[in-house]
């Protein structure tokens, strides 16, 4: 009887330590977990901090600036809804004198670009007594220039690359290779040119001028916003919208930029406010920590919570 109560008394002890000890392990685990929230949490509320007090500091007499910077399409840094929406901020400003849009951008989506350029125009009738000058960096091609062109003056570099001022359409045609490789298409649709340029088809000859008329009637959008943003100083020659490109001191020649000037210089020399305030709608470090980092708290969590010894009775 003896042995048995003590046998009984060391399962009771056991049973008891090994309980406190995944309590103990349960509790380390939550205050992990709830260390790391806090963490989170603190930190992203200091970086809204920061970024409240950059945009909302005092500004005096300045130049805004607003920059396109890389391809333009929608979801980019370059995108229409980002342009045109730090374009109106900087015109909205009692302290603007004058608005740069620096230009660094091969091009992309007519669309896209055709909207910063409209926007540019409404918002010079909408504040005539505010300029809105363009300066090009390294290139400003295509879409960038069809952005570019609805500024009142357009500065470059002299080695700065300008103009393709035309339209293209990519693709690509794999019908032969699918013929070596024994390999068949098949395709249903509901209309008679659904499949038009599917590159697993031939090209019909129907598509193919369907598809050269309507990128000629982009094109012609094009032509007709540079010469309503150029005027009189466009100096056309036949090769002007065919897509070339040229260097900034040839484009100034060809009245495709009016002068050579970087940001500073137009701020100093033509707007006359020095102070350069930049409107350009980036990714805040709020963003940027969410981005890079809330993949790995979201495993560390999730880490922890697989690690709790959960307790359903």
């Amino acid at each position: 009887m003896a042995d048995s109560g003590e046998r009984w008394e060391r399962e009771v002890l056991e049973k008891l330590a090994t309980a406190a000890l995944k309590e103990q392990r349960r509790a380390r685990a939550w205050g992990i977990f709830f260390k790391l929230l806090t963490f989170a949490y603190v930190t992203v509320i200091i970086l809204f901090a920061v970024d409240w007090k950059q945009y909302g500091e005092s500004r005096g007499r300045h130049t805004a600036l607003v920059e396109i910077n890389g391809l333009i399409a929608p979801g980019t840094d370059a995108s229409a809804e980002k342009v045109t929406s730090a374009l109106n901020a900087a015109f909205k400003d009692k302290n603007t004198q004058g608005v740069v849009l620096r230009v660094n951008s091969p091009g992309g989506s007519p669309v896209q670009a055709q909207t910063i350029f409209e926007e540019t125009r409404r918002l010079r009738r909408l504040h005539p007594g505010i300029p809105l000058y363009a300066v090009v960096e390294d290139l400003c091609a295509s879409g960038g220039y069809y952005a570019a062109v609805g500024a009142d003056r357009i500065f470059v570099s002299r080695s700065s690359i300008v103009g393709s001022i035309g339209v293209r359409m990519d693709g690509f045609g794999v019908t032969g290779l699918m013929e070596k490789l024994g390999i068949e298409r098949r395709l249903l649709t509901s209309g008679d040119n659904k499949a038009m340029l599917d590159p697993f088809l031939p090209m019909e000859e129907k598509h193919r001028e369907y598809a050269l008329a309507l990128m000629h009637d982009i094109h012609e959008q094009f032509i007709a916003a540079v010469r309503e943003g150029r005027g009189k100083r466009l100096k056309e020659t036949p090769d002007t919208f065919s897509g070339l490109i040229w260097s900034g001191a040839r484009s100034v020649e060809l009245g495709l930029a009016d002068a050579f000037g970087s940001l500073d210089h137009v701020a100093r020399e033509v707007i006359k406010a020095e102070d350069i305030v930049d409107y350009t709608q980036k990714e805040n470090l709020a963003e940027k920590f969410a981005r890079r980092i809330g993949a790995s708290v979201t495993a560390g969590v999730m880490d922890v919570l697989t690690r709790l010894p959960l307790n359903l009775r």
